[in-house]
Parts: structure tokens; C-alpha cells; sequence
């Protein structure tokens, strides 16, 4: 019971919650197309619970948790009778088909939603920032490293970055991002110094890492360390354009991280799938609810791009084939795009295996088997 309460219930409603954003947003963009949608589904299998609206939309709750879906009518030129039998769509049922809609519709329907999950994010987020405020560590130095970049530069313990390389420094992660990228480069900064700005000259030393590939990579050091937290309330208006910055920033640091996965430099044990995800939701909930809602914004984040990654039977697969579509004036043929859904199933396929494993071998349950059957 304790595990239920605990760990199960934060991640089912987690999960739950963003699915039925993600799905909503595919609903709301294909019922303003004039598409009937036939089914709103959270979850697959068989249906625990559900109800039939006005618009013949029946919406259920179905066994298996890990998804949903949105199925639209007249996904194809011809619809199967309860005899089994295919004929071709009426006037009225074309009017209403996801098929006969133009591709500028069609390609609307699909972004949406990836796209409701990158608004929820930053709803939830500027929500956040309004009441619990936004936490970051402040661009104040809190140490200096000895014959460091920052050293030479005459950087002091106690300064506070206001600018750096012609950009506005809010925070500590702004000043590690702009450093990163800027190995040996000379840049000008201003800091906070006993009440009056002062303006620097800084070049950020070289430091060079290998990736797994034996590929030798730079990144900017500039010799500097910020402890010092700060929470930062603000007004709606404020809230929501620091939500989009967050929103911003988050997405930029994940497609980063997976480039950095891609190219060797980091290790791809980092990856985890739904054991995983339901462990940190179980121990985010115990922290406080504000430390949920931005495990939520995260995953939201996660979930609208990694839909969007262009890989046949996800989001961005289909609007591959409608830019295909536009580019040759007519739709990839029914047999090229049944082989890219096959594709691109083994490849989901695939990376759930993966990730699933690198779960086991998290959780040591891969050790706990080895030391029994060894």
C-alpha cells in the first residue's frame, strides 16, 4: 500500500495528465478542421471507464497506462461496413474526414499536440513562478580558483555578473553556458562590485575531453564557483515570459544532451524509461508539490520533443511525410509509408527495450539475477 501511495499514484496521474494534454491537443486542432473524432483515449486495451458526447466522441480510461491516442475518421479514401466490406466515403463523410482534409490541415492536427505540451509547460510553469517563485543560483562568485582564467582577470569573490559577451547574465547556469562555448575567446564582462559596475576583460582557459570515439572536443573554464541560491516571485506578464525562457532553455538542453549522446560524449546509460520516471515522481512528490509540478513542466517538455523527433508512427514522422507531400504535390505511395511505419515502429520498439534494460540495470535488478544464477 505504501508503494501505491507513494510511488504508483504520483506517476499514474502524472502520466495520465500529460497524455490527455498531449491527446487534447490532437482532439482541439482536429474538431476546429471540422474532423470527427471517434475515440479520446488515455491509456490502451481494454476500457475501464468511459462516455459517449454529443459530437459521437467516446472518451475512456483503458487498462494499460503508458499512452493514449485520438482516432479520427476516414483516415483513408474508403470506410469498412460492419460486414467487413470497404466502399467509398459519402459527401457527408468526407466533409467530416481526416483524409480529405488539405495538408496545411492535416499537418496542423498532428502538431498540436507536441505542440499543447510545450504550452502546458509553460502555463504550469509561469503558474509555478507566480507562487512558489522561480529558484536559481545567482550569478554571484562565491570562490575563485587559484591561477584560474577568472584569476587572471582580476575576478573576485563576491562579484555578481550583470553581463557577459553582450548578454544579460540573470543567472549562474547563463554565465557556465556562455564560458562553455567560448574556449580561449576573449569576452567582455560587467560585474556588481561593491555597489558599482565594473567592466572586465575575460578569456576563458581550454579544457579538451574525448568522447567515446577518441573525438577530442573544447570547452571554455573560466575558474569560478556560485553557491548562493535566490527565489525570484514575479507578476503574471513576468511569469509567463520567464516561463517561456525556461520552456526555451529546458528544450535546448535536452536536444544538447542527446546530441552530446549521439556524438559519444556522453554515455547513454543516462537514458530512462517508465521505471525510472516513476520512481523520480514518487520521490519529487515527497519533497513538496512545487518539485512535482517541475518534474511535470520536464517531462512535458520531453514528451512534445520527442514526438517531434522525425521517426515514422510519432508526430514528427507524419509531418516528414506531409513535407514530402509538399515538396512532390501528391502523398508518398500506401506501400512506402507502410514501410516507414514498420521502421519506425522497431525503432520505438527498440529504444523502450533499451531503456527498460538500462531501468533494470539502475534499479541493480540486473546484479540481483546475475548473483542468483550465478
Amino acid at each position: 500500500m505504501s508503494f501505491l501511495w507513494e510511488y504508483l499514484a504520483p506517476f499514474l496521474l502524472l502520466l495520465g495528465v500529460l497524455v490527455f494534454v498531449h491527446e487534447f491537443g490532437h482532439y482541439w486542432a482536429a474538431r476546429r478542421c471540422g474532423v470527427r473524432v471517434e475515440v479520446f483515449s488515455v491509456g490502451f486495451g481494454r476500457e475501464l471507464w468511459g462516455w459517449t458526447d454529443r459530437a459521437e466522441t467516446r472518451w475512456k480510461i483503458a487498462l494499460v497506462p503508458l499512452g493514449g491516442y485520438v482516432r479520427m475518421f476516414g483516415d483513408a479514401d474508403e470506410v469498412i461496413d460492419a460486414d467487413g466490406r470497404g466502399r467509398p466515403l459519402t459527401a457527408d463523410e468526407r466533409a467530416v474526414a481526416f483524409g480529405t482534409k488539405s495538408l496545411g490541415q492535416r499537418a496542423f492536427i498532428v502538431a498540436a499536440g507536441p505542440a499543447a505540451n510545450f504550452l502546458f509547460a509553460i502555463l504550469v510553469a509561469a503558474l509555478m513562478f507566480m507562487t512558489y517563485g522561480q529558484r536559481h543560483t545567482s550569478p554571484v562568485v562565491t570562490e575563485v580558483v587559484k591561477d584560474s582564467a577568472a584569476a587572471a582577470a582580476g575576478i573576485r569573490a563576491g562579484d555578481r555578473f550583470v553581463e557577459l559577451d553582450g548578454e544579460t547574465i540573470a543567472r549562474f547556469e547563463d554565465l557556465q553556458r556562455i564560458v562553455r562555448l567560448s574556449p580561449g575567446r576573449a569576452l567582455e564582462a560587467v560585474v556588481v562590485r561593491d555597489g558599482r559596475e565594473t567592466a572586465l576583460t575575460v578569456v576563458p582557459g581550454v579544457e579538451r575531453q574525448k568522447d567515446n570515439l577518441g573525438n577530442e572536443h573544447e570547452f571554455g573554464l573560466l575558474g569560478v564557483r556560485g553557491r548562493s541560491t535566490e527565489t525570484v516571485r514575479y507578476g503574471p506578464g513576468e511569469a509567463f515570459v520567464a516561463a517561456v525562457d525556461h520552456t526555451w532553455t529546458m528544450t535546448a538542453t535536452i536536444l544538447v544532451f542527446v546530441g552530446e549522446m549521439i556524438e559519444g560524449r556522453r554515455s547513454t546509460d543516462e537514458l530512462g524509461g517508465v521505471l525510472r520516471i516513476g520512481h523520480l515522481a514518487g520521490e519529487v512528490a515527497k519533497v513538496d508539490f512545487s518539485a512535482y509540478l517541475h518534474f511535470m513542466v520536464l517531462l512535458s517538455i520531453n514528451l512534445g520533443l520527442i514526438n517531434l523527433f522525425p521517426i515514422p508512427l510519432l508526430d514528427g514522422g507524419h509531418l516528414v511525410f506531409y513535407a514530402v507531400e509538399a515538396v512532390r504535390g501528391r502523398p508518398l505511395g500506401r506501400k512506402a509509408q507502410e514501410i516507414g511505419f514498420r521502421i519506425g515502429l522497431g525503432t520505438v520498439a527498440a529504444l523502450m527495450l533499451f531503456v527498460t534494460w538500462n531501468d533494470l540495470v539502475y534499479f541493480q535488478v540486473v546484479a540481483f539475477l546475475e548473483r542468483i544464477i550465478g
